[in-house]
């Protein structure tokens, strides 16, 4: 994939360094042999400047608000699909067909239990334990009910224990969020779609009958299939990073949850909605956007910009509509939909925010149609993991089975005490 080559002068020497190009996207000059020739590596705190691998799975290009999964554009898939098509797309890289879907479809429905141990082993936890690290736990302790696809070495082994992450991953979040607020585990049927029977699990009691409203399902299949990848994002990064040094696929998971429970990650459709509250009525937003403008204040606006798109969020127009059509559906007009559109309408036309590339992203609208849905903010970022463990699998596997990969390794420019003698501690000052 070499394309040509970039000489940069390093000291008295000239160094050439390869340049691969692409499907599409900027070109990467491969560094891998700087420090073997020069003694000298690079720094990129953040490695916002850093591919750290070969992907074929997810393309982002943020100045033009562009979101592909293996060439797809986002908005095809969200609107045209659901998200099971979307998690085969991500594993085998094409669109099923009929056959394919129904036997996909089959194979998760049919793992979507979990070992009837599991229940006893969220005895452990307190009631007021915060769903994600629920989830953390639950999903490390996978490895030690399922022995039979720990090998990353087999192929079988690697597809089941895929196949079991995407099954399971709704019913332990769901088990979580019920232990939370003291209802029993409802179990899952294999007669309902993978997002309306998460749906039941979810807000199904014993002692009556639940009907999955198919709006509503359909709207929270949207937002798994906009969260399912991301490209090299943190979690996605650690669960590559955990799984390049032969971690089971279990553990990587855990690990991504993990990364992704961070407030600047995955919390941050919460903090939308917290900020959205904060303003409370449509007649505030003015004086909350003053705020926002005046740097001496603390007020910051959320769910606004985003670290790779400089343009509109592609995922954030999505997300848009489905909040009004569930919106429409409960029948209620909110206070918080109100302000968001007031601010929306004011990102996008206001010389201030236009100068500096504040678009609405998806967290602007997920957190209001999360709130609509009945689920509280504790489980904001647990439906987040749900969705992108689909991206998190295709990451893994992808790497697995990348002859050049190698155990992550980040080098580092040490800053601290030259080497120094050790003084007895009756001798120290």
């Amino acid at each position: 994939m070499s394309a040509s080559a970039s000489t940069i002068i390093v000291g008295d020497k000239n160094v050439e360094l390869p340049i691969k190009t692409g499907t599409i996207g900027p070109d990467v000059v491969d560094i891998g042999k700087l420090y073997a020739q020069t003694g000298k590596f690079t720094f990129d705190p953040g490695f916002t400047s850093t591919a750290s691998c070969e992907s074929k799975i997810t393309y982002i290009d943020g100045d033009e608000g562009v979101l592909l999964y293996r060439g797809y554009p986002i908005e095809q898939l969200a609107e045209n699909g659901d998200f099971l098509e979307t998690a085969y797309l991500m594993l085998f890289g094409e669109l099923p067909s009929s056959a394919q879907k129904a036997d996909f479809d089959y194979r998760v429905t049919r793992h979507t239990m979990v070992h009837d141990q599991m229940n006893r082993f969220f005895q452990g936890f307190r009631r007021d334990a915060h769903p994600m690290a629920v989830m953390v736990a639950c999903v490390g302790a996978l490895s030690a009910f399922y022995h039979d696809s720990t090998d990353i070495s087999d192929e079988s082994q690697r597809m089941i224990a895929s196949l079991r992450m995407i099954a399971k991953m709704p019913t332990l979040a769901a088990m979580a969020y019920k232990y939370t607020i003291g209802q029993p585990f409802v179990y899952p049927k294999n007669d309902l779609d993978y997002t309306s029977n998460f749906l039941r699990m979810c807000f199904a009691v014993p002692c009556e009958e639940y009907v999955v409203n198919p709006i509503y399902a359909r709207a929270l299949d949207k937002i798994f299939i906009l969260h399912a990848d991301h490209e090299q994002n943190a979690s996605t990064s650690t669960v590559r990073l955990a799984g390049s040094s032969g971690a089971n696929p279990f553990a990587c998971i855990a690990a991504g949850i993990a990364c992704l429970w961070g407030p600047a990650h995955g919390g941050a459709n919460e903090a939308a909605l917290k900020m959205l509250m904060e303003i409370g009525h449509p007649e505030n937003v003015q004086k909350y956007v003053a705020k926002a403008k005046d740097k001496n204040d603390p007020f910051r606006l959320m769910g606004f910009g985003h670290r790779v798109y400089k343009n509109y969020d592609p995922r954030a127009r999505i997300m848009q509509k489905t909040t009004h059509e569930v919106l429409n559906e409960l029948g209620i007009k909110d206070d918080l939909l109100e302000v968001a559109v007031q601010l929306e309408k004011i990102a996008l036309e206001d010389e201030y925010f236009i100068e500096k590339k504040l678009y609405p992203n998806i967290d602007f609208y997920s957190g209001i149609t999360l709130k609509a849905l009945g689920f509280p903010t504790s489980m904001f970022t647990v439906l987040f993991a749900l969705a992108r463990t689909v991206g998190w699998i295709a990451q893994w596997a992808e790497m697995i089975e990348d002859p050049s990969q190698k155990i992550g390794r980040p080098r580092q420019l040490y800053i601290g005490p030259d080497r120094r003698d050790y003084t007895p501690i009756g001798q120290r000052s």
